[in-house]
């Protein structure tokens, strides 16, 4: 191409080289499609389009990649395959229409979920251009989950159309891992994974490595640092542990040489004992801002730290490596400091490390460590999972809960996960092999405040905690039944027989989980796992510097049916979030349309605790306190969900980070 052109102009303005090996594979792909050419007839076309090129432009122009595929139109045409011509035609078309901007009949998508879609989920071609539908993406996912069904000697296509169907409805959203790569050469399914971490710097550099391996493709993970020393001079050796506080800002600063598409930072959790020797450090580690900015961190609080800060007495702190006591402290003013660190910037978090170990039906295998990064998914070592949830705003009818069709569309959901764990291409063969032996699966839900909406009921309110027990308690019982259906057609996991599941087969390990649900519950319209509703109106930070105005579908339709609706009437919630204040509108409707800061800590902890009681897993959800709420109410909000059965708490009290994604108000 010396006498040629080298370069061509980007959709986007930007400049790349010329390839006519690229003109040649997609050629190959138009011929393959319509049977009308071979591979050889491409690379001829080709040719025919670079000699055209040549002769158009002058060897020191830049064509756009527009005025490149009109010459391969003309190539086609010259060369007498008219109906790769038209294929190549209308494929231009359609994606010229993406580019511009996908409409809402492309799916029951609002603006906003369109913006996600195209951002996260819809398949990309090199150039960074759209090349397939919402539509098209749910068909993709359908189709690499269900042919999983042919390794079991079953009929694919049923099981595709079962899938297609809960997913185009909006009524099951899987994780987003699964939406982005399903059907894809990568296919790496799981969003949680834990890896281990023990005292050696050989383990602790090889789970370094692991943890990019993972993270690459898509992964967070979580970690307990509880077994490594303490930091200090070493006693058997000149030397100097560094303590797993400097581990974790190695950690922490490897997440940031880790980049993922759209240049997205992976999520970790971090954990501590708090029986570590090191764990006040850990617990004033976030004091400042914008440390260890791509960790969660939380606390392991067991049973006998909550004795001890019930008797007000000092409690033991032990070696990771003997385990013999190496001093004490006082669980008051342990307890104190990690509320007051939680009262200035939400962290550290809590996880009932003893409550989640009762409840793990593998104690023969081990003892559950940590989580994954958000709280919801207690994993052994090396162990991945893959997650999806119902949205229940889809699942009201004349104001109820549609059961009949919730009872329909739980085992669909739970087939759908069993059969993502033998789908997912995983980066590590110990995960791989851990993740088929117990073949967790993460089933959850989204849009529960909607739901309530929907139903005029309350979100605090005894009829709220009832609805969302009922609800959860419909949900686990239908799974496990699918899940010991599955079973007995496919065969138990792996390790059943270890499991406190003996008197009955079934296919997973645990079967539900309240995962976060962010950009989910954005792409389906809808609130974010049972988290009330943030505000009727909120501003949502997008891509730089970016807002969005969104307002709650539900809210405008309670405003419509009863008349009220008024531009006026909506800039005012805008500025405020919530219509506490609001004129003209009555206190039944003021009580129904409650949001989060409205909502009493003691609300939210009792809502978590109601869905805990029939969830296998844990459940990520953040307690919301207003601004000039005290550590006193801290310290009683993390009592309150000990006693009341909860996993883990996080409490985030509203301004005290600089960064808060979600800000009441219009921009």
């Amino acid at each position: 191409m010396a006498e040629g052109i080298s370069k061509i102009r980007k959709r986007d303005g930007s400049i790349a080289d010329f390839d006519k090996a690229r003109i040649a594979k997609a050629l190959d792909k138009a011929f393959e499609a319509t049977d009308e050419g071979s591979e050889q007839q491409a690379w001829a076309v080709t040719d025919a389009v670079t000699e055209r090129i040549n002769k158009k432009f002058h060897k020191n122009s830049i064509p756009a990649v527009e005025e490149i595929q009109d010459t391969v139109e003309e190539a086609l045409m010259e060369k007498g395959f008219p109906k790769t011509a038209k294929a190549y035609i209308l494929y231009r078309q359609k994606h010229a229409e993406l580019r511009k901007g996908l409409k809402e009949d492309d799916a029951p998508f609002d603006n906003d979920g369109l913006r996600i879609a195209r951002e996260k989920y819809l398949l990309k071609d090199e150039e960074g251009n759209t090349i397939e539908t919402p539509v098209e993406m749910f068909r993709r996912v359908a189709k690499a989950m269900a042919i999983v069904e042919r390794r079991y000697g079953n009929d694919a296509k049923p099981i595709e159309e079962k899938f297609f169907s809960v997913l185009n409805s909006l009524e099951f959203i899987p994780g987003g891992r699964i939406l982005a790569e399903a059907g894809t050469e990568s296919s790496q399914l799981f969003s949680c994974f834990v890896l281990p971490l023990e005292d050696s710097m050989k383990n602790i550099f090889k789970t370094l490595y692991e943890k990019a391996l993972i993270q690459r493709v898509g992964g967070g993970i979580g970690f307990s640092f509880s077994k490594i020393r303490p930091r200090g001079i070493l006693s058997t050796m000149k030397g100097y542990a560094h303590g797993p506080l400097d581990f974790l800002e190695l950690f922490d600063h490897a997440t940031e040489l880790t980049k993922l598409p759209g240049n997205r930072k992976s999520a970790n959790m971090g954990s501590l004992s708090v029986h570590h020797p090191d764990i006040i450090h850990f617990i004033t580690a976030k004091e400042g801002e914008n440390k260890l900015t791509n960790f969660n961190l939380s606390v392991e609080i067991t049973d006998a730290f909550m004795k001890a800060l019930e008797k007000d007495e000092q409690y033991d702190l032990m070696s990771p490596a003997t385990g013999k006591v190496v001093g004490r402290n006082s669980a008051r003013q342990t307890f104190n400091l990690l509320a007051t660190m939680a009262w200035k910037n939400g962290e550290p978090g809590i996880l009932f490390i003893d409550t989640i170990n009762k409840d793990n039906p593998l104690k023969k295998i081990g003892r559950i460590e940590t989580t994954d990064p958000c709280g919801d998914q207690p994993l052994f070592p090396y162990e991945g999972v893959p997650l999806g949830a119902l949205n229940l705003s889809k699942f009201v009818k004349d104001k109820e809960v549609d059961y009949d069709r919730l009872e329909e569309a739980v085992p669909i959901a739970v087939r759908f996960l069993d059969n993502a764990v033998d789908a997912c291409k995983l980066p590590l063969n110990a995960v791989t092999t851990r993740t088929k032996e117990l073949r967790r699966i993460g089933f959850g839900i989204l849009g529960f405040a909607d739901m309530l909406y929907q139903m005029r009921i309350p979100y605090n309110s005894q009829l709220g905690l009832e609805t969302g027990k009922k609800v959860m308690q419909t949900i686990r019982k239908g799974a496990r039944t699918a899940s010991e259906e599955l079973a007995e057609e496919k065969g138990p996991f792996p390790l059943w027989e270890t499991s406190s599941y003996r008197s009955k087969k079934i296919r997973n390990a645990t079967i539900t989980t309240i995962s976060p649900t962010g950009s989910r519950s954005l792409l389906a319209g809808t609130s974010f796992g049972i988290e009330p509703v943030y505000a009727l109106a909120y501003k949502r930070k997008l891509m730089g510097d970016q807002e969005a105005v969104i307002v709650n579908k539900y809210f405008l339709q309670a405003l419509r049916e009863k008349d009220l609706y008024s531009e006026e009437l909506i800039s005012q919630v805008c500025q405020t979030g919530n219509i506490k204040e609001t004129k003209n509108l009555t206190i039944e409707m003021k009580k129904v349309f409650v949001t989060a800061m409205e909502i009493p800590a003691e609300w939210h902890i009792r809502m978590q605790a109601a869905f805990q009681e029939y969830v296998d897993n844990s459940i990520s959800k953040t307690i919301n306190i207003p601004n000039g709420a005290s550590i006193e109410d801290i310290e009683n909000a993390f009592l309150l969900a000990y006693k009341s059965g909860c996993k883990g708490i996080t409490v985030y009290r509203d301004g005290s980070r600089s960064d808060q994604v979600y800000t009441s108000g219009a921009p």
